[in-house]
């Protein structure tokens, strides 16, 4: 039998894409928590949850629940990930995955220590041409790689700002709660994406945003500068007031050019190509149904659970994500270069 879910969070993510992608992957969702007990029973009500509940520690002793999806405000990730595998619950944590790298390595022990498996909400990892693109990587079709580069920025047209968030999510307008801004929606995508196509880590940054000053502390656009260990440098584009982006991966080799376009967004889309030496393909892909890169997610998750295998995106992917996270904040606050050891 598949295992039973429960989720931390009636929010806009787990409303319109997690909790059907776990519904449409064949498990049963028996428990939901909110603090408003009436979001937790409407909640529950639309996605056929067993079992509603306003308090987290009455969940994780509920013997049904055997993962739990932590999709709360970013900074009560930490204490619901370690709660949750005290009591023995396998965790599937939303990005980002902690706001310190210090509490993403508490949230690893404690999974570890319990022998309970925790995988990050990288749901871009399931994209059929995300795949195809990391497999010419990793078997040399594009010969060395020099140049990467992600981008993915949303906006509204004739506004130079993101509109404000509706009043259940503004705790993403609080540092203290949020921990960046528009990098902590789609960046972290960016950054996790280009870590998984090449298989490397990022060791140096280099930011510019529009935040991290005095007058805004949050951005809202950001541009990075990478340098992997290899040696490959790396181009990320990120935020939330820009309309008309083109959101693409591309990788840039010794022997040719491989991308997939339009793929940086929540559904099954976009055209992967490559040429070169080596490599001449094109694939193009259809939405097929909102959730459909979230039910891969949660299938994967599901298998993982089911054969003690590391997931997809595992929490040490988490804690690479953070590091490169809080090397941009650094960097656009100071203007220097961040190493990250």
């Amino acid at each position: 039998m598949p295992p039973g879910w429960a989720i931390i969070s009636t929010g806009r993510h787990p409303d319109q894409k997690m909790a059907p992608a776990i519904n449409v992957a064949g498990s049963e969702i028996v428990a939901v928590v909110s603090r408003d007990r009436g979001r937790a029973a409407a909640f529950a009500e639309k996605h056929s949850v067993r079992t509603a509940y306003e308090d987290v520690d009455a969940m994780l002793r509920d013997p049904a629940v055997d993962v739990v999806y932590v999709a709360s405000p970013n900074h009560l990730h930490v204490e619901h990930v370690v709660k949750a595998a005290a009591a023995g619950k396998h965790v599937l944590c939303e990005k980002p995955m902690a706001l310190t790298r210090e509490d993403c390595q508490q949230m690893i022990d404690a999974c570890a220590q319990a022998d309970v498996r925790l995988g990050v909400g990288f749901h871009l990892r399931y994209h059929p041409g995300h795949q195809r693109l990391r497999e010419i990587v990793q078997d040399g079709s594009l010969g060395t790689v020099g140049l990467v580069q992600a981008q993915w920025i949303n906006g509204v047209r004739g506004q130079t700002a993101p509109p404000p968030r509706p009043p259940l999510q503004q705790w993403w307008e609080a540092p203290e709660m949020a921990g960046a801004g528009g990098f902590m929606g789609t960046g972290v995508h960016c950054a996790d994406l280009l870590r998984y196509v090449l298989d490397d880590d990022v060791v140096e940054v280099s930011a510019i945003t529009d935040g991290q000053r005095e007058d805004q502390p949050l951005e809202h656009l950001a541009t990075l500068l990478l340098r992997f260990r290899s040696g490959t440098m790396g181009i990320i584009a990120t935020g939330r007031r820009l309309p008309d982006s083109l959101n693409d991966i591309v990788v840039y080799g010794s022997d040719g050019r491989g991308g997939v376009h339009g793929s940086l967004f929540v559904n099954l889309q976009g055209r992967f190509q490559a040429a070169g030496e080596n490599v001449n393909e094109e694939q193009s892909y259809e939405p097929p149904d909102p959730p459909s890169l979230y039910t891969k997610q949660v299938e994967a998750f599901n298998k993982s659970v089911e054969q003690g295998t590391e997931p997809v995106a595992s929490g040490l992917d988490g804690l690479r994500a953070a590091e490169v996270t809080l090397a941009m904040v650094e960097s656009a606050r100071t203007g220097r270069l961040v190493r990250i050891e």
